[in-house]
């Protein structure tokens, strides 16, 4: 276990989430968990996690920016503000979080970026030079710049090569699942878990799934935002509705339920960083199949940890969902091996004592660890 030389003087964060730390999404899941634990264990850490996008209409995301950056500037002047932690995707998260850094640079705040966007490689080009350079002055002008893994590490310091230096990997983490893993029962359970689209390689798993039709002993969820209608209408077209089932969105508590449920959690992605349900799988024992992007393969480790497939290939996805669901020794032994990387790695405890570390380093106030 590590432990903190002793440091009273309290830290003082305010972090820039979607909706606030209350679970909904990837990103807010992570916070979420985070949230949870430093107020089981504050560490000398006084934090507060404000919305910048929020639950309802992205038309009223101005006016939360508006109220972060008051709140900003009123807790600096009470002397209560030592750092600011920015959650960071593409798209309208980067206009507003630009808005958000350029004020903490303006009030002499330091910043930690914290990115997360699985497009970010395509969103940060150089088609859009104006956009490009803005983005380049957000990271290059951060105290502590957190990814996911390597492969966002060796993007980011080569697109802003002045922060290369103050890049910290940090993989996502989750909390041990909140019920114990019952699996499926006489039926292996398949999961998907993300918004359901293109990007996430639904269609695929669709067609995989018709394709094992005729293969007993298996059923499946596919849960989430998106495209739900248009999935529902394949799974009728392929004679699934008996098998497949779409909840839509579904919220924490449903989701703790789906995990403990599954024998195979499965994202076929196009694209990722770092997906927060293979950790929660992970953190289950439930054996994982996914695509090589990202950072997935700094944690699924084809026949160690999980199962992996090209992106887009149907039929090795069919193959690797066949071979799981036929047996259940292969789904033990990578279910086992991802627990015990989940233990080692990426748990919430130690990914709280590391963003702790950042945030001090970044603040100008180191903290030691130790062994306990």
């Amino acid at each position: 276990m590590l432990q903190r030389a002793p440091d009273t003087r309290v830290l003082n964060v305010l972090v820039a989430t979607p909706v606030a730390a209350t679970g909904q999404g990837g990103i807010d899941r992570v916070m979420a968990a985070l949230k949870s634990e430093l107020e089981r264990d504050p560490r000398g850490i006084s934090v507060r996690f404000d919305a910048t996008r929020g639950a309802g209409s992205v038309a009223l995301s101005p006016l939360l920016v508006a109220r972060f950056i008051g709140r900003m500037v009123a807790m600096r002047a009470r002397g209560g503000l030592d750092l600011v932690h920015i959650n960071l995707a593409s798209n309208g998260s980067t206009y507003r979080k630009l808005v958000i850094a350029a004020a903490a640079r303006a009030l002499g705040v330091p910043y930690v970026l914290h990115l997360h966007g699985a497009d970010y490689r395509s969103f940060w080009s150089d088609e859009r030079p104006w956009l490009s350079r803005r983005i380049r002055t957000m990271f290059e002008g951060a105290a502590r710049i957190v990814v996911l893994g390597r492969v966002w590490r060796d993007f980011v310091a080569e697109r802003a090569p002045r922060a290369a230096e103050r890049i910290v990997i940090v993989p996502n983490a989750s909390a041990p699942p909140a019920l114990p893993h019952t699996g499926g029962g006489s039926e292996a359970h398949i999961l998907f878990l993300g918004r359901i689209g293109d990007r996430k390689g639904v269609p695929q798993l669709g067609e995989a799934l018709h394709r094992m039709k005729a293969l007993p002993g298996w059923r499946a969820t596919i849960a989430g935002d998106g495209h739900v209608d248009a999935a529902r209408a394949k799974a009728a077209e392929y004679g699934l509705t008996d098998r497949v089932d779409l909840p839509g969105w579904v919220g924490p508590e449903q989701v703790a339920e789906l995990i403990a449920s599954a024998d195979i959690l499965v994202l076929p992605s196009f694209s990722e960083n770092l997906p927060v349900s293979i950790i929660e799988a992970m953190a289950a024992g439930v054996a994982v199949v996914a695509t090589p992007v990202g950072a997935v393969e700094d944690i699924v480790i084809d026949g160690e940890t999980g199962l992996l497939v090209p992106p887009g290939d149907v039929e090795a996805l069919q193959t690797a969902l066949t071979r799981l669901v036929t047996d259940p020794a292969l789904r033990l032994k990578l279910g086992q091996g991802g627990l015990k990387l989940h233990r080692e790695r990426l748990d919430l405890c130690p990914f709280a004592d590391t963003i702790e570390c950042v945030w001090s380093e970044a603040a100008g106030r180191p903290r030691t660890l130790t062994l306990r």
